[in-house]
């Protein structure tokens, strides 16, 4: 007998669907990232993919502005801390802190992070960072200042597609060997929203109970403690019908089921839905805009300019780094930023019109 275990998280997805049937795929999803994230570094060229905060300095500089100004217009409060989820290196948070830092904003950092290969490259950029595993650990004793940017995209998701026979789960199960899309034997009719309901066989839908959950605790946390966030994310201003599941390794595109556990997986945020209930816990929602608007509204021309004048030998590189941040065909248009307050500080923020 071999007592060793699988070798690859495929073939526990194997074993696991022939002697219980079939997965959902926020289960497939959730898994497939726990080990991937977990297990290694996958920014930059050397990655998986590139994020804003690599692709220029700016990015986390103008973010930074944006918290201090708000943090000012909430009468300065202290103790106040600094909250990133999903931090990759610390480059958003050290462009940030630096940029806040001329306008009197030092606050306390804490990255929510799982990955242990990632916390030792944040350490090496964030000096007394404090590392929590999920939200239920950070500070009370003061308002929240929280980042998120491109973290919502990671969490499983579920699907929802119309059958023959009505709503169905979409889940993962077995061709042969091969890990394949099949649909849920339960009628689901009763979890889809009213508006859905009589949509054309074969609509899929999207819903993501986990990035409810964790806006709803950040929106909890926001209520009772004072504070603001940012969420920057891939994904339209509302609710579509269609599946946006995509993996991506060393920077292409690869099909779904090709190496979980060795590829990142990733869906479209639905920002109506997380607006919704960041609202409906008491929270201001301050706006939701692409964010090419968004950098641009904070002065992103002006500081590119800056740094063209200051070094004109890298006026094509800060060019091609403004054209991948605000850019219609790029970031620009796709990712949005949404911004949200507690109640009691400003309704009104750089960014989101008045």
């Amino acid at each position: 007998m071999n007592d060793n275990p699988p070798a690859s998280l495929a073939d526990i997805f194997r074993r696991l669907i022939r002697e219980t049937g079939p997965i959902s795929l926020a289960q497939y999803m959730g898994e497939s990232n726990a080990r991937y994230y977990t297990s290694r570094d996958p920014l930059g060229e050397e990655g998986d993919f590139i994020t804003a905060p690599e692709v220029s300095q700016v990015f986390g500089e103008l973010i930074g502005l944006w918290l201090a100004d708000i943090w000012v217009r909430a009468g300065r409060p202290d103790p106040v801390h600094y909250v990133e989820l999903g931090p990759g290196r610390g480059t958003l948070a050290s462009d940030a802190l630096r940029a806040a830092a001329r306008y009197g904003l030092t606050p306390q950092v804490h990255f929510v992070e799982g990955s242990e290969a990632l916390r030792q490259v944040q350490r090496g950029t964030i000096r007394g960072v404090q590392h929590h595993l999920d939200l239920t650990s950070l500070p009370d004793d003061g308002p929240l200042l929280i980042i998120a940017n491109e973290f919502f995209d990671a969490l499983p998701v579920r699907q929802l597609v119309r059958s023959a026979e009505g709503w169905r789960e979409r889940m993962v199960g077995l061709d042969d060997d091969r890990l394949v899309f099949v649909s849920g034997g339960k009628p689901m009719d009763a979890a889809v929203p009213e508006s859905w309901r009589q949509a054309s066989q074969g609509t899929v839908i999207e819903t993501s109970p986990a990035s409810a959950a964790v806006m709803s605790e950040l929106a909890d946390r926001l209520v009772a403690q004072g504070g603001a966030a940012l969420v920057i994310d891939y994904g339209p201003r509302e609710t579509r019908a269609g599946s946006t599941l995509q993996a991506i390794k060393a920077h292409k595109k690869v099909d779904v089921f090709s190496a979980p556990g060795e590829m990142d997986l990733t869906a479209h945020v639905d920002f109506e839905t997380l607006a919704k209930v960041a609202k409906r816990q008491g929270a201001q929602l301050l706006g939701v805009t692409m964010q090419g608007e968004w950098l641009t509204a904070l002065g992103i021309d002006m500081r590119m300019e800056a740094l063209r004048r200051r070094a004109p030998d890298q006026a094509d590189k800060l060019k091609r780094q403004q054209d991948r941040l605000t850019g219609e065909s790029q970031m620009g248009l796709l990712f949005k930023v949404m911004g949200i307050s507690a109640p009691g500080w400003p309704a009104e923020a750089p960014g989101f019109g008045s």
